[in-house]
C-alpha cells in the first residue's frame, strides 16, 4: 500500500504479512499475532530498520530477508518456529514515568 489510514482490517484477515522493517508496521502486525516476514531495505543509511528486524528475528518473532532473498525465504519458511510477541505493558511504563518525573 502506498498509504492507508489503517491496516487493522487487512491484518485481521491476513495469514501472512510481508512488510518493510518500520517499527509501526512490525509492532502492529506482531500485536495482531500474525506471522511476519520483514524485508530489509539495505539501501538506507544508518539503518535502524535493520537493527529492529535483526533483533526481532534473533528473538524468534519474525523472519528477515532482503528483496533478493524473498522468494527463497518464502520457499523455505517454517512459520511454526515463530514465537508469539509478548503484549505491551503500558502500565509499567506509566509507573516508571511517574517515578522519573516524581508524580508518585
Amino acid at each position: 500500500f502506498r498509504f492507508k489510514d489503517s491496516l487493522a482490517q487487512d491484518l485481521r484477515g491476513a495469514d501472512l504479512v510481508i512488510s518493510h522493517a518500520g517499527a509501526g508496521s512490525c509492532l502492529e502486525t506482531l500485536e495482531q499475532g500474525k506471522p511476519l516476514i520483514v524485508v530489509i531495505n539495505d539501501k538506507l543509511m544508518n539503518n535502524h530498520q535493520l537493527e529492529l528486524a535483526k533483533q526481532l528475528q534473533s528473538d524468534g518473532h519474525v523472519l528477515c530477508c532482503s528483496c533478493s532473498t524473498l522468494v527463497e525465504t518464502l520457499q523455505s519458511m517454517d512459520l511454526s518456529t515463530l514465537k508469539p510477541f509478548p503484549p505491551g505493558q503500558p502500565e509499567k511504563f506509566a509507573s516508571f514515568l511517574d517515578k522519573v518525573v516524581e508524580f508518585q
